[in-house]
């Protein structure tokens, strides 16, 4: 029974790891060995749990889409107007849970491991329809036909701004937006788009 208990601990730690490890690298190249160590365990516990360092990748993946699905269900449930809950999506795009240095290097790498690996792909394919259904839902009644564009606009900025505080520079200051600022440009685009509609 111990060990069953045991066994999400283990593994939950092990996702941690891999997060962290992937944010202190800032690429998929740490092996088993660095995450196992880091969770402060054997790597063949590590294989044992998940079979391969791309399941563990999914693993940690599929944590941070967790995570991340959670600050938007939040945030929408306390949203207030179709406005105030297009907002609620993007503040909940830069949450105190996914804006962290080591998840924004983590959303980076999992890019890139869906170009090879299925299984991320169509995680990622998941995070995008989601993203895109829950900003055109409201985006319909705001904008009318244009919610599509707008839609994707929006979308667009929020993965664009965390590529860059990916592949800002380190140790240099205000090379990376920090939270308020991303939510700040993405906001600001809004507000444009809506005073668009409304000249029209």
């Amino acid at each position: 029974m111990a060990r069953i208990a045991a066994e999400p601990i283990r593994r939950a730690a092990i996702v941690k790891a891999t997060i962290l490890e992937i944010g202190r690298t800032g690429s998929l190249e740490v092996t088993v060995a660095q995450i196992a160590a880091r969770a402060g365990m054997s790597s063949a516990l590590a294989h044992h749990y998940f079979g391969s360092k791309e399941q563990i990748f999914v693993a940690a993946m599929r944590h941070v889409l967790t995570l991340f699905g959670a600050e938007v269900r939040g945030a929408l449930a306390e949203a207030q107007g179709a406005r105030g809950r297009v907002e609620a999506v993007v503040h909940a795009s830069f949450g105190p849970g996914s804006f962290r240095r080591e998840v924004v290097a983590a959303w980076l790498n999992f890019y890139v491991l869906a170009q090879t690996e299925p299984e991320a792909r169509r995680l990622l394919q998941i995070y995008r329809q989601r993203l895109r259904s829950n900003l055109l839902h409201d985006l319909r009644e705001l904008v009318g036909g244009r919610a599509e564009a707008v839609a994707e606009g929006l979308g667009a900025l929020i993965d664009g701004v965390y590529l860059r505080a990916a592949l800002a520079p380190k140790g240099i200051a205000n090379a990376a937006p920090d939270r308020t600022s991303a939510i700040r440009l993405v906001l600001d685009h809004l507000a444009r788009e809506l005073a668009l509609g409304e000249t029209r």
